[in-house]
């Protein structure tokens, strides 16, 4: 299945759930997540290296799969690359976890049926996750703008506290439910806005976005992506996200 056809299936089953009025237009959650990709450690070479894989003591033997040495070998994305997953970025979940090769996935799901109504793959990176984010949310509304979405809130973690993103929002009349860094001000996230019922609602909503991505690991084979292009993962995503709303749909409708 190509990219235009993932997307137009899982369009598809969007336009389902609004049909049957399970879906609102204002009130929005996005979140992102690091899916594994199919790319092994060694892999990950310097960018001006002779692509040919170096082989081992013994070539005959070593040149399936050539023993490598990282030891005292300080890697990153700048000068490194992927050979089979070039796509890929060297990233870590959390502090203390190891570095894997990932892609980012990116959800924006509406928070009165907890449905995924855009997704979006990327290159993993902290910045990248607030343009997805901006890039989904112009996405829907210009998808069904018609049927009048017009959202009018978006919740969000820790990472899409800044201010070029938040002014963003403002710009689109889209009032941000960020969660805030402690001592961070921004102009645009004050007080009034951390007070209201709305602020503290999408806040405990927010949360079940992680229900989401925990399905598609889980249960949708998302946590390693089974293909090296990023379009192809996208591919997989989009599926894979459709997925999941059809089987939310099915508890939803009996």
């Amino acid at each position: 299945m190509t990219h235009e056809a993932s997307r137009r299936f899982f369009d598809g089953v969007v336009k389902a759930a609004r049909e049957t009025e399970l879906l609102s237009d204002e009130h929005f959650t996005v979140d992102g997540t690091l899916i594994e990709a199919w790319a092994s450690l060694k892999s990950f070479r310097p960018k001006d290296e002779d692509p040919k894989p170096p082989g081992g003591r013994n070539d005959a033997v070593d040149s399936g799969n050539p023993t490598v040495d990282f030891r005292g070998e300080k890697r990153s994305n700048a000068p490194h690359v992927s050979r089979t997953g070039p796509d890929s970025r060297w990233m870590r979940k959390g502090t203390g976890k190891e570095a894997k090769p990932c892609y980012g996935f990116h959800a924006l799901m509406e928070n009165r049926s907890g449905l995924v109504v855009e997704v979006e793959a990327t290159r993993a990176g902290t910045k990248v996750e607030r343009e997805a984010a901006l890039m989904m949310v112009d996405r829907f509304r210009k998808k069904w703008r018609r049927d009048g979405a017009a959202p009018q809130t978006l919740g969000a973690d820790k990472g899409c506290h800044a201010g070029e993103f938040v002014r963003e929002l403002l710009r689109r009349k889209i009032t941000p439910h960020v969660a805030m860094v402690t001592g961070r001000k921004t102009d645009g996230l004050d007080g009034r806005t951390l007070r209201s019922a709305g602020y503290r609602l999408s806040q405990r909503i927010r949360k079940r976005v992680e229900e989401i991505f925990g399905w598609m690991k889980r249960v949708g084979g998302l946590r390693k992506t089974r293909f090296r292009e990023l379009a192809r993962f996208g591919e997989q995503g989009a599926m894979t996200a459709a997925a999941y709303n059809l089987m939310r749909l099915g508890r939803m409708v009996v």
